[in-house]
């Protein structure tokens, strides 16, 4: 049995009828920038996550971007965030002329270890991004108790994290912001790049759309010079489809990833996800922990089994931040966790038989 890793076919065939039907309306339109399309979805992302401002954008990595810039973020300003995520996290801090300080991980979790962040707060700090690994859910009473006492703006990275929830309320909208990704393969996934951000500040999201339209709300009326940032009609169309399963397609991959666990808790050498009591994990990935995990994965595609690391390398051990001058000492629990860290298939379609498939296979080599 070939299990992949992600199947967005299994997906399309289910709402193939009507995704269609959304692109041949964008292209008969040809609202393919901007439009009726891109501002419905905006509407239908703000009702479906209770918030005043839904502000599209070209990808998550943008939205990032945006937020720090329409937050005056800017050279001399410190920027607080996880050394566990992709490096769009930290890459935005530094495209936007700040400087990124990186937190070790809280080992159960995955996400910052909040115990951690006061530590690194100095007269320079601004922003603290929290990322919401894996589906998982930082622990936001405590990241919005340290932002209240030090004064400090909250960007909740919500690209693996769609409708995920911190006690009762959805990620994304407990910070100042939250941005989110429509890669593909996420929860809620377009079929390009795609990117949006969350906001109940009126100020705020009226400065996010100028700085990702070239600095105007208005043709010709630049106010700002700002990026070519646009979600297009197409994936604005697609998304709006998806949209209405999205609740579906979250509960299944609890599901599923609650199927797994039931059948791999009784391999010691294997670490189960671990979900805090406060959060509704929403499952991107279904991540586990295991000592000899090159070699499980090895066995894995032998056995025509797709896996993935997230991530082979700690964003503080990265080349692009060599200068740095990390060590392991510094971030020990993400040291230690990236080198047994696997990503099993995941995807809401995945099947009771493939993941018993799986999990033997996994066994068997243990």
């Amino acid at each position: 049995m070939n299990i992949p890793i992600v199947d967005l076919k299994v997906q399309y065939q289910s709402i193939k009828e009507e995704i269609d039907k959304a692109i041949q309306s964008v292209i008969e339109n040809t609202a393919f920038i901007k439009g009726e399309y891109v501002q419905q979805f905006e509407r239908d992302y703000a009702e479906a996550y209770g918030a005043k401002h839904v502000v599209s954008c070209g990808n998550g990595t943008d939205a990032l971007y945006i937020t720090l810039k329409a937050m005056d973020i800017g050279p001399g300003d410190e920027v607080i965030t996880t050394a566990h995520s992709w490096i769009s996290t930290s890459e935005t801090i530094t495209q936007a002329g700040a400087n990124v300080v990186f937190v070790d991980i809280d080992k159960d979790y995955y996400t910052i270890d909040t115990n951690l962040i006061e530590e690194k707060i100095t007269k320079k700090t601004k922003v603290i991004i929290p990322v919401h690994i894996y589906g998982q859910p930082v622990n936001m009473t405590e990241i919005m108790r340290i932002a209240k006492k030090y004064n400090l703006k909250v960007i909740e990275d919500c690209a693996q994290a769609h409708f995920a929830e911190w006690d009762n309320k959805y990620v994304g909208t407990i910070g100042d912001a939250g941005t989110f990704s429509f890669f593909p393969g996420k929860n809620l996934g377009a079929y390009g790049d795609a990117g949006c951000i969350v906001t109940n500040n009126n100020a705020l999201a009226e400065k996010m759309r100028m700085f990702a339209n070239h600095g105007a709300l208005i043709k010709h009326e630049h106010h700002i010079e700002g990026i070519n940032s646009r979600l297009d009609g197409l994936q604005a169309a697609i998304l709006s489809v998806k949209l209405k399963y999205i609740s579906q397609w979250t509960a299944l991959r609890i599901d599923r990833a609650t199927y797994y666990s039931a059948l791999l808790n009784g391999n010691p050498d294997i670490m189960t996800p671990i979900i805090h009591s406060s959060s509704k994990h929403v499952f991107h990935l279904y991540v586990v922990q295991v000592k000899n995990r090159d070699k499980l994965q090895h066995h894995l595609k032998n056995n025509g089994i797709a896996s993935a690391i997230h991530y082979p390398v700690p964003l503080p051990f990265m080349k692009a931040y060599e200068y740095l001058e990390y060590s392991p000492e510094d971030f020990p629990n993400i040291y230690a966790t990236h080198q047994k860290i696997l990503s099993l298939p995941m995807f809401p379609e995945l099947s009771d038989d493939q993941i018993e498939c799986i999990v033997d296979i996994i066994n068997d080599f243990h």
